[in-house]
């Protein structure tokens, strides 16, 4: 991934904000996400509170996000239109976008497998580097996990409370004693990355840092640098249960390396170099493959005991930042900066089983739901494309919005799906719940 983070980071927040792409367009006087302090506080200046949107709103035709296009000198499609025209998506290899088009697999649009639920303003969901979109985590149909500024938030949908989990703005340092653990902990740690799954958090940073908190314990278990290198940024981390049935988590670094952990006992287990800096990493259902993909255009399937090549993944055309494994152990998908998610088979990997393109820029961030049904591939702002996996990627729901996207979390049982979309005036986090045909009651009417 990119180094020079300060001017990317700025190229993010200052081209990327609805209020640049058209000057005129403003709402009771202030532009449209020009401003991160007034409206920050969670209230609307003319209306006092900050009104959520709820699926009831959305069926009376008020916008999800809650953006007043009545009152705007632009329509909702114009300003769409001019988004599409104007977004400008980050290449590290030029006109890889247009390279990929050939390959891409037509899909039909109008699948509809999730349906809007709610639009909660209050939770401001925030990233750190734009490249890196893995910042909202679901444990259940109810609870979601985010970043906001410098803490780690968590929401509940049940019962509309958000609580702070982790505050990273101050000292932070384990409360436990585990060999190799930093006892002094970290200082305002700017966290690039997060990964929650049952009651364990790791948040990683962009100094190598690695923090462990199990969220039935207070405190922090474990902190931990991966690595002194001064390109120490940690992309990716995932949590996954190891064939022993012991706990783990890997994490994939700037540095080059990908670290596996023990969480036991908190130790490094294993420790592999690549020839460039790896961005993500996953690791099939049963334990025996890893995907690795990063700052080079190919990625490669490895033997995760080894961390020898098995394969190399042929076909991208830039850098790659995400990548999941269907339930089922055969199928994966990487997501890359030529705005394409190419699905492939483990079992015949001389090309992709399908490529599927974006709108606007990268894949970002790429989910399957637990039983395999569907697929979610999010694009770095506007578009999050759930695409029927049970039947070959041929259909997809097309869910559109207007903010960056700091990550896409389907909930284990697959009845939800969270959003969390930063902007400066219309952050929030979108809600979708599965669409579910109950039959059975139709024979009790």
């Amino acid at each position: 991934m990119s180094q020079n983070q300060g001017d990317e980071m700025e190229y993010a927040a200052d081209d990327y904000e609805m209020a640049d792409v058209d000057d005129d367009m403003y709402f009771r006087g202030r532009v449209m996400g020009d401003s991160e302090s007034d409206d920050d506080d969670g209230y609307d200046r003319s209306d006092n509170k900050i009104k959520d949107t709820s699926a009831a709103d959305a069926r009376r035709g008020k916008d999800i996000q809650g953006i007043p296009w009545e009152t705007l000198s632009i329509s909702r499609e114009k300003y769409r239109q001019t988004r599409l025209e104007q977004y400008k998506n980050y290449e590290n290899i030029p006109q890889s976008g247009e390279g990929s088009e050939k390959e891409c697999k037509p899909t039909k649009k109008g699948g509809m497998y999730y349906e809007f639920w709610r639009n909660t303003r209050s939770v401001k969901s925030t990233i750190l580097h734009f490249q890196l979109r893995n910042l909202v985590w679901s444990t259940s149909k109810h609870d979601v996990y985010l970043m906001s500024h410098f803490s780690i938030i968590h929401w509940s949908s049940l019962s509309c409370k958000k609580t702070e989990v982790l505050n990273v703005s101050g000292h932070v340092a384990p409360c436990e004693k585990h060999p190799g653990s930093l006892l002094e902990g970290f200082t305002q740690t700017q966290v690039s990355t997060l990964s929650v799954r049952d009651n364990l958090l790791i948040a990683g940073g962009f100094q190598g840092e690695l923090i462990c908190k199990y969220l039935d314990r207070p405190g922090v278990s474990f902190c931990s640098r991966t690595t002194y290198d001064d390109n120490a940024i940690t992309n990716a981390v995932e949590i996954y249960d190891s064939p022993s049935g012991a706990v783990h988590f890997m994490a994939s670094n700037n540095d080059c390396g990908v670290r596996d952990f023990d969480l036991e006992k908190f130790q490094l287990s294993k420790h592999f170099c690549f020839p460039w800096p790896v961005n993500h990493t996953s690791l099939s259902p049963d334990g025996k493959l890893l995907v690795i993909v990063g700052d080079n255009p190919d990625g490669i399937l490895v033997d995760s005991q080894t961390g020898k090549t098995v394969m190399p993944l042929c076909g991208h055309l830039d850098f790659s930042f995400a990548s999941a494994w269907h339930p089922d152990g055969h199928i994966f998908a990487t997501g890359n900066q030529d705005k394409t998610c190419r699905v492939w088979d483990a079992r015949n990997l001389s090309k992709s089983v399908a490529v599927l393109k974006g709108n606007l820029g990268a894949i970002r961030s790429i989910r399957f739901t637990s039983d395999g049904h569907f697929m979610a591939m999010a694009e770095p702002a506007d578009f999050v494309h759930v695409y029927d996996a049970k039947n070959g990627y041929e259909k997809e729901q097309e869910i559109d919005f207007f903010g960056e996207i700091s990550g896409v979390s389907f909930s284990p049982d697959t009845e939800s799906l969270f959003i969390g979309v930063w902007d400066r005036t219309y952050g929030s986090l979108l809600q979708y719940n599965r669409c579910r045909s109950y039959l059975y009651l139709d024979s009790m009417l």
